[in-house]
């Protein structure tokens, strides 16, 4: 039957734009799709494919790619031939890994939908799909994403609900223009700032977001390094216009790698190193964007450079306690 389907659209000539191959229980791809170089869309969703002919990277001109519920365990590498892809739907795998080759001739992609597959892990190599607009990760098993997806600038829509996320990389406050993010049931404790994120939708319930209640806590002394002392002073010198550290810094390779490391206090604004106290603070965002429903209060994590900032009133920062 896939035969005469083909047969059928062969007839129609190269300029063929669109086969459409769906649920017809396929266990490999019917040969002269590579005689079609005017196709522009293929729908192979619902078959029992497992692998790709490498005839298909012939296909230069296609721009949407169905092969969603099938037993692919692995991307298949011929894809990074179909240098005028723009839609891929690999959804309802059993795919495990991702090659990092495969984002070499995937430039021109916007829509990417990998739900319900078994990815652990996505290489950092991610960040080549510069104008990716859409990723769909729903029903996977991540436990963490790297920080180069957040570079990617065009994403508009990020889905990673039903993981195993427990942390969102900081990094995603640079995806300025980010406007859904789904992390519902995942294993997520706090969220970085995305004050500067222009979200419209944010899904996070079923995470264990941590709760506003105040407990009393035994204040640890605080014993500064000496190299932590130094940081301090030369980045409170740093703020002056007139310092001569200025120059004498930028000089100095080591001390710029090591100065590269610095956090900003979110209570006095005070440049710090490695000594600092991990605190969250509460933002209610639902006048903002649509949220999930059962979610009032976003924990937001926050670092303080020292227990008198901590100790100062009226900052609405709470500390984190652990059992």
């Amino acid at each position: 039957m896939a035969e005469r389907l083909l047969l059928r659209a062969r007839r129609g000539g190269p300029g063929t734009r669109a086969v459409s191959l769906h649920g017809r229980r396929l266990q490999r791809v019917p040969r002269g799709l590579a005689s079609l170089p005017g196709l522009r869309a293929l729908s192979l969703r619902d078959n029992e494919l497992r692998g790709l002919p490498v005839e298909l990277g012939g296909l230069s001109r296609l721009k949407e790619l169905n092969l969603g519920n099938n037993i692919f365990e692995e991307v298949p590498e011929q894809l990074k031939y179909l240098s005028s892809l723009q839609k891929l739907h690999l959804f309802g795998n059993k795919i495990t890994t991702i090659s990092p080759a495969i984002f070499d001739g995937l430039e021109k992609l916007i829509l990417l939908n990998l739900n319900n597959n078994k990815l652990k892990y996505l290489p950092p190599e991610i960040h080549r799909l510069e104008n990716l607009k859409n990723m769909n990760l729903n029903n996977n098993q991540l436990e963490s994403i790297p920080k180069e997806l957040c570079s990617l600038q065009k994403l508009s829509e990020l889905h990673l609900s039903h993981n195993c996320l427990i942390t969102v990389p900081e990094e995603i406050g640079y995806m300025t223009n980010l406007r859904m993010l789904c992390l519902s049931r995942n294993q997520i404790g706090v969220l970085p700032d995305m004050e500067d994120l222009m979200l419209m939708e944010l899904y996070c319930e079923d995470n264990p977001l941590l709760q506003k209640q105040p407990l009393s806590a035994i204040q640890e002394e605080e014993v500064w390094s000496l190299k932590e002392i130094v940081a301090r002073f030369i980045f409170s010198q740093l703020t002056k216009e007139d310092s001569i550290l200025h120059t004498s810094v930028k000089q100095n390779l080591e001390a710029c790698n090591i100065l590269s490391k610095k956090q900003e206090c979110a209570q006095c604004g005070q440049g710090f190193l490695n000594i600092w106290l991990e605190c969250v603070r509460f933002v209610n965002v639902r006048q903002k964007m649509k949220i999930s429903k059962n979610v009032h209060l976003l924990p937001v994590r926050t670092l303080l450079c020292s227990y008198k900032c901590f100790n100062h009133p009226g900052h609405g920062v709470f500390g984190i306690a652990v059992p």
